[in-house]
């Protein structure tokens, strides 16, 4: 077909992870008025990753990028570049940094154009946070370095959110809690949150892990504590706590409620790195456990602060951590289609080293 270009995409069964399938289809390159297509460069994989496929249906992931019945195509952070542009105020060249789907190339309408960013307005991502939908431009970006790309692609989406989390502690006067809980304490995400209480200095961090996990945790100094699933137990109940569970496994959700009762005075969910063991957490003693969405967390905030304020206070913090990383973080590329499955198995499966970030490419140099 003429004026096509053969775009490939990786994609999941929705009722079943582990069975994932390489799409290859042609795309017209033929622009339509504001269209705008993407070659996608590198995208993270991990952790988070696996938590948008658990909430693919209740939080509306697996619409981001519709596919066939029964298939879903997962949202990958990333950078991509401008190939083509049919909008009068983006240019071919410009690299951006974005949600697309593990893909070699993506199109957009794009709009809600400004020096800073742009947003996917296609009719099919009407219903998304605004957040979920934007692009940030490289070349106005403070805090851009071309070296950093895979390192921001890792880590910014998932400090946003833990950044975020530690943020709504605040503004709700901590729960009047003493003790954070921080579930799969070795995941980035958890980190980046130990690293936010850390610096605000308001309460003591216990991150809870494997044990294979402790003394990588306990390495990295974010941890007031780290222990093992299975000393829970030894925790001092008397405390008032709050708990963020980043690993979605209902019985360790069990034993943290019922081991703290109503000294448990917020429950936080947000990943699913143990997605194999998720369950109901109802009738729990303490507080009722509640799912963070952080896109309504930012509405309240901007609202409060300005939306430029609250972005310069996130990108102030979000340097800071990205200069943590740099001491123990080893980026890990795998590139092509086979090898991107290799790794999301890996991460899937919880296999995947916790220093290692895994940066994936459906293409066979990364480029």
């Amino acid at each position: 077909m003429e004026n096509s270009i053969q775009v490939t995409t990786f994609e999941v069964r929705k009722d079943n992870w582990a069975e994932t399938r390489v799409c290859t289809q042609s795309m017209v390159t033929e622009l339509a008025p504001n269209e705008v297509l993407f070659k996608v460069d590198r995208q993270a994989l991990t952790a988070n990753n696996i938590s948008y496929a658990s909430s693919g249906d209740s939080l509306k992931y697996w619409e981001f990028f519709p596919a066939e019945a029964g298939w879903g195509r997962i949202p990958g952070m990333g950078w991509s570049e401008v190939i083509a542009s049919a909008h009068p105020d983006i240019q071919v060249g410009e690299r951006v940094w974005g949600f697309t789907p593990y893909s070699s190339h993506h199109k957009i309408l794009a709009g809600k154009v400004n020096t800073f960013s742009f947003s996917d307005v296609a009719a099919h991502r009407g219903g998304h946070a605004p957040v979920y939908c934007q692009f940030d431009r490289a070349a106005t970006n403070p805090i851009y370095e071309p070296q950093r790309e895979d390192q921001d692609s890792l880590l910014r989406g998932l400090f946003m959110t833990s950044w975020l989390v530690e943020d709504f502690m605040l503004t709700s006067n901590l729960f009047e809690s003493e003790v954070c809980l921080i579930t799969s304490a070795s995941s980035k995400t958890s980190i980046a949150l130990a690293h936010c209480v850390k610096q605000r200095g308001k309460l003591q961090s216990i991150g809870v892990t494997s044990p294979g996990n402790i003394a990588f945790c306990e390495s990295l100094g974010c941890y007031d504590r780290v222990i093992s699933y299975q000393n829970i137990a030894q925790l001092d109940a008397a405390k008032a706590a709050v708990v963020v569970d980043m690993a979605g496994n209902a019985k360790v959700i069990s034993q943290l409620h019922h081991h703290y009762a109503d000294k448990m005075m917020h429950s936080c969910r947000i990943g699913a790195t143990h997605h194999s063991e998720m369950g109901s957490v109802e009738g729990l003693p303490g507080a009722v456990p509640q799912f963070f969405f952080a896109p309504s967390h930012v509405r309240a905030r901007s609202a409060e602060l300005g939306a430029e304020q609250l972005m310069q206070l996130l990108s102030i913090d979000y340097a800071g951590f990205r200069r943590f990383c740099d001491s123990w973080l080893k980026v890990v590329p795998s590139y092509g289609a086979e090898a991107t499955d290799k790794t999301f198995q890996a991460v899937l499966a919880g296999r995947a080293d916790p220093v290692a970030g895994q940066i994936v490419s459906l293409s066979a140099d990364g480029q």
